[in-house]
């Protein structure tokens, strides 16, 4: 074997090992790529159907419920290639299919949910911001088209205004039941503010008339506290005043017959 063969075998093998390493680390990366993509979309799809089972029922639509839906069947004919033994995937994919086929008639079963507290509201404020997310991704991906799109995240704004409305009644109306105007003025005028602030209020003209009644009544029960205790204050002063002149002048009377 001559040097000029040597040398030739030498570099072929070397070229066959570079070759080995560069196809393990495509292979490698792949494997990572389709275990992120898995670990993606099997997140992306849990935080769907969370919010497709709880989202409030008096905020959801069957519109909604069948756009949640379809996301849910787009992620999950995604997932299975990636994770083919997932056999409760496998019978969701049939039944999310028969509940896209329903269009608009898809039933809404999502039980009322009042918003009654500020923690409550910010929990379904965060899922609206994750619905966002979730129609922009959708977007991306050909489910929605883009004026598909705009329509939804427009709805979605609509609902974060429709969320606080509600909120701001609730606060203010459970502060009326306990018998605290002052608390009740204070969610109605925030309720006010906020809908005073929103690019097209005219929109809202219904729910702010509403909310400036309710405000207005509180007001009217906050200044009748007022002239109450003043009134009460009142009494009370020239009470006093009457007791101390009824006591000098019994004490008068005693130092003269002392």
């Amino acid at each position: 074997m001559t040097p000029m063969m040597i040398t030739l075998l030498i570099v072929a093998g070397v070229a066959v090992l570079i070759a080995i390493g560069l196809l393990n680390n495509t292979i490698e990366a792949n494997k990572v790529a389709r275990t992120r993509l898995r670990h993606e979309l099997t997140d992306r799809l849990r935080r769907c159907a969370d919010i497709s089972e709880t989202f409030p029922g008096q905020l959801i639509t069957p519109e909604l419920k069948l756009l949640l839906y379809r996301i849910e069947l787009h992620m999950s004919q995604k997932l299975l290639p990636l994770d083919k033994g997932n056999t409760a995937l496998k019978a969701r994919i049939p039944e999310l299919e028969a509940l896209v086929a329903q269009g608009n008639e898809v039933q809404v079963n999502n039980p009322p949910n009042p918003i009654l507290t500020e923690d409550r509201a910010k929990e379904v404020s965060y899922q609206l911001e994750v619905m966002h997310h979730q129609i922009i991704r959708a977007t991306q991906e050909g489910v929605l088209a883009p004026g598909e799109s705009r329509h939804w995240v427009n709805q979605i704004r609509h609902l974060l205004v429709l969320l606080h409305i509600e909120f701001f009644n609730n606060l203010g109306q459970q502060a009326f039941q306990q018998g605290e105007p002052g608390h009740a003025r204070l969610a109605f005028e925030r309720g006010v503010q906020y809908l005073k602030k929103q690019p097209e209020p005219s929109v809202y003209s219904e729910q702010l008339r509403y909310l400036e009644k309710l405000l207005a009544r509180a007001n009217d029960m906050v200044m009748n506290n007022i002239r109450h205790h003043q009134d009460d204050a009142s009494a009370l002063t020239e009470g006093l005043k009457d007791l101390t002149a009824d006591e000098e002048a019994q004490w008068k009377k005693r130092a003269i017959y002392d």
